[in-house]
Formats: structure tokens, C-alpha cells, sequence
């Protein structure tokens, strides 16, 4: 049922002292003609492209295909419009999905520079005269997106860069000892053809990864760069709040005489794990005994489990300086070949892995670090008794803005009166923003008090304008 406006202004007064008469007539004439007023100054839902009208279609239309449609991460992702099929493993990234990537960019930026690391490009064509040079033109079998140009010269869409960088680096001539160690590296679109891409953006054809690569003068130093590196991402993990192990792994295709996989244990995961109760023994199953059940360290009893790989490490030697002949001159000055290491984390990997391991199967739950948003602001329906609660949530959107600096650009108000506060609180789960706030009913009460859901933790908290920003100024935005 509407409110009168004598009645609508009679309560703003009250609750808005500040605002003469006159100042509140003009907001409610505005707000009922034009709705909020400064609506250019704030991030309101409407104008953002998120596809949410999609989500029903293409949802029906990949459940009459069962293969299609084979993980929670995938089904809640396509359902809250973050990613749009394209083609076969080739996904549109949604703005939301953007954000988030950018955030998690940001992270691992901090992490890898912490250590020394230099962040550069390299062309996503490879020649096929690196690939033969180093022998995985043939190895790489199918898994290549191979091409000619008009002049008939072979290139590939690179899945990852050994060869090319160590190719950057020789053509530098020999570097000095007192240059070393060098960390490169670099976060780019990656490709694989993959036999059956599944999973969304677990397992696709084009995905983005950060891929790090180091040069040292001895195998001692090479070690202790890789020990550095491990860590680096064990901080990014811890960071990003996930529970994950760290396993002995094969070196498969990509060479080199040590490796570790960063694993998040979940039941879709498609690698299987062997883990010790009784120490910190753990491996991939394809580097021990298929039949083994007893630890190799301490013969404690393993257990099998799956998960999900988000990142790898491999001391690779001189398994591509030598070919290249990537080498550094000694103090005395005589040339060696550098030992190598190289590092991938797989970006949108680690996003799709966050929403399966952390959402309910109808709510998307990200690492907060990572949200695409963190606040949703809800004003009342319109028309609705509380309808005069939206000048409060306009005066709250633009407190938090202009109070707490770390949430600018963090803050997002559904605008979409017509709908109600259930109906948008519901979209707001689904795409995940760690803290919703909601005008309802106490917002009556004197002083006004909103609804504050922690979407991550499940509490639900009713606090006042004062409460609202000393809560979201702990938030930690990278």
C-alpha cells in the first residue's frame, strides 16, 4: 500500500533532521518521477552488464544436454550470467567475472614481486622451429592448436612458454652471474585442444595462467628459487582462504628432474591424491605404486582422495638452456648454463575452483579478496510500506563511498525497486557479494537499523548507519 506523501515526509524529518521541508519535498517529487537522485554517482545494478535474464535459457538448454552441464561451478556460473558459452571449451568472461579476475591478478602480482619477480608479455604464436628445436613439436601430440601462416610457416598457439623465453633470454647473449637469479614472468591467455572440454572453466580450450620462469647459476640456487616460488604460492592460497595440498607430481611433458601440484580437494576433481595422516607426505597418484597403501616416509596408512589442480611447479635444469643455450658468465668469466625453473597458476582455473568448493549448490561464495563486489545494497520495494526507507539506503550508499575508501567502486545498489527485496536477495546470493544490505522493516526504528547478511558466514546482523561502516571499513580489498 502507497504512503501519502505528508505522512512519507513527516518520517524522513524525523530521521533525516538535517533536511529542511522544502529540501525533502524536492527528493520525493524527484525520487517519484526520476527515482533516486545522483543516480550517475552510484553503482546501480541496472546499468551493469549482467546477463541474469539469459541464465534461464541457456540453463534449459544445457540440461537437455547432460554432458554439457557436468559440475557445480559450471551450472552456477552460467545460471548468475558471470560466463556465456561461446564454443566447445571457449567461454565469454561477464564483467563480474572480469573483476574477479583482475583481483586475483592484483594478489598474485604482490606475491610474485614480493620475491623479485618481473612481470612481462610474450607472443601467444610460437614458432615450430622452437618446438622441434626442444623436441614437443612431435610430444605435444594434438594437445597443439597448430597453424600456417600465407607464407606456409608453422606456428602453435602456445599452452605454455619454455621454449620461447628460453629463446628471449639467449638471444640477450650470456647474461652475468651477478644478474641471476632472473624471475620472468607472465599472465596470459593460454591455449589446449582438448579431447572434450568439461567442467567450464575447470577444463577448456582458452584460459588464462600465470607462468613464471627462473634462471639461476647453480642447481643449490635453483632449488632455493624454487622453494621461494612454492611459498609464494602458498601465501596466495592462505590469502584467498582455500584448504589445498601441496603433492609430489609427475613432470609429464613439460620436463625436469622435480615437481609439485597445488591441489584443492574436491569430488569433481579429476586428479587422484594419496595423503598421510601421520606427516607431510603427499603425491599425485601417478608418481607412486597404484597398489601402494602404506606411506613412504613414515609407513603410516594413505588415503585416497580427489581434487582439483590450480597451480605447478617444476625444477626444470638445464633441460631448455641447454638446447637453447641459455648461459651467464662466472666471476671468472667463464660461461655456464643456467638451471631453470618454471611456475604456473592457473587463473581462471583457481576462479571456477573457488565457486566449487566454497558455494552451495544455489549460491555463489567467493574468496572475499576476490568478490567481483563486496556490498549489494537493497532499498524496499516501491510502493511498499517501507518504501520511505530508500532515501535512507541512498544516505547509507553514500556514507560507506565516502567514509570507508577501500569500498568505492565495491559497492553496488539494486535499483530494481519493482522487484522484492526476497526476489533480489535471491540474485544477490547467486552472484555472491560477501555482505548484503537490505532496508526492511527497522529501518522504522529509532535510529534506523539495517539488515546486514555475511553471505560468507551465514550471520545475519542488524546494525545502524555508524555500525554498517565501521563493519565494511575491515575489509580487505586487494
Amino acid at each position: 500500500m502507497a504512503l501519502g506523501m505528508e505522512w512519507l515526509l513527516r518520517r524522513w524529518k524525523e530521521l533525516l533532521p538535517g533536511l529542511t521541508t522544502r529540501a525533502l519535498q524536492r527528493q520525493y517529487r524527484y525520487r517519484c518521477h526520476h527515482g533516486p537522485p545522483h543516480r550517475a554517482k552510484r553503482l546501480v545494478l541496472s546499468q551493469l552488464f549482467q546477463p541474469l535474464n539469459l541464465r534461464e535459457d541457456i540453463v534449459a538448454g544445457l540440461e537437455s544436454k547432460p554432458d554439457d552441464l557436468t559440475c557445480k561451478s559450471q551450472r552456477l556460473m552460467i545460471q548468475a550470467g558471470l560466463i556465456h558459452p561461446s564454443s566447445p571449451g571457449c567461454y565469454y568472461y561477464m564483467p563480474y567475472t572480469v573483476r574477479a579476475m583482475e583481483k586475483l591478478v592484483k594478489v598474485i602480482d604482490q606475491e610474485m614481486q614480493a620475491i623479485g619477480g618481473q612481470k612481462l608479455n610474450m607472443p601467444s604464436l610460437s614458432s615450430a622451429e622452437l618446438w622441434r628445436t626442444s623436441g614437443r613439436w612431435d610430444l605435444m601430440g594434438k594437445e597443439l592448436f597448430r597453424l600456417a601462416d600465407r607464407h606456409s610457416k608453422e606456428y602453435c598457439l602456445g599452452p605454455t612458454h619454455e621454449e620461447t623465453i628460453a629463446d628471449l633470454i639467449a638471444s640477450q647473449g650470456s647474461l652475468s652471474y651477478k644478474q641471476l637469479p632472473l624471475l620472468l614472468y607472465q599472465i596470459t591467455r593460454k591455449f589446449r585442444d582438448e579431447p572434450k572440454p568439461r567442467f567450464g572453466l575447470l577444463r577448456s580450450r582458452e584460459f588464462y595462467m600465470k607462468d613464471m620462469y627462473t634462471f639461476d647459476t647453480c642447481e643449490e640456487a635453483a632449488r632455493q628459487t624454487y622453494s621461494l616460488v612454492s611459498e609464494a604460492y602458498c601465501n596466495v592460497f592462505n590469502s584467498l582462504g582455500f584448504h589445498f595440498v601441496k603433492v609430489q607430481a609427475d613432470t609429464g611433458s613439460i620436463g625436469g628432474s622435480m615437481s609439485h601440484e597445488f591441489q584443492l580437494p574436491a569430488g569433481i576433481g579429476e586428479d587422484r591424491l594419496m595423503i598421510c595422516s601421520n606427516c607431510s607426505f603427499s603425491a599425485n597418484m601417478e608418481t607412486i605404486n597404484p597398489d601402494q597403501t602404506d606411506c613412504p616416509v613414515c609407513k603410516g596408512k594413505l588415503s585416497e582422495t580427489k581434487g582439483i589442480e590450480v597451480g605447478h611447479t617444476f625444477y626444470l635444469g638445464t633441460k631448455y638452456s641447454s638446447v637453447f643455450n641459455v648461459s651467464f658468465h662466472t666471476a671468472q668469466n667463464k660461461p655456464v648454463l643456467a638451471e631453470m625453473g618454471c611456475y604456473g597458476l592457473g587463473i581462471t582455473r583457481i576462479l571456477a575452483a573457488s565457486v566449487e568448493v566454497l558455494s552451495t549448490e544455489d549460491s555463489i561464495r567467493w574468496p572475499t579478496l576476490i568478490a567481483p563486489y563486496q556490498v549489494c545494497l537493497i532499498p524496499p520495494k516501491k510502493g511498499s510500506r517501507e518504501e520511505m526507507g530508500a532515501m535512507l539506503m541512498d544516505n547509507l550508499y553514500d556514507s560507506i563511498v565516502e567514509v570507508v575508501p577501500q569500498i568505492k567502486g565495491e559497492a553496488v545498489l539494486d535499483d530494481r525497486t519493482h522487484l522484492t527485496i526476497g526476489k533480489r536477495l535471491k540474485d544477490a546470493n547467486r552472484l555472491g557479494y560477501p555482505y548484503v544490505i537490505i532496508a526492511g522493516k527497522k529501518v522504522f526504528d529509532n535510529p534506523p537499523e539495517f539488515e546486514v547478511w555475511n553471505q560468507n558466514t551465514g550471520e545475519i546482523m542488524f546494525l545502524t548507519k555508524e555500525g554498517v561502516i565501521e563493519l565494511l571499513s575491515k575489509v580487505q580489498v586487494p
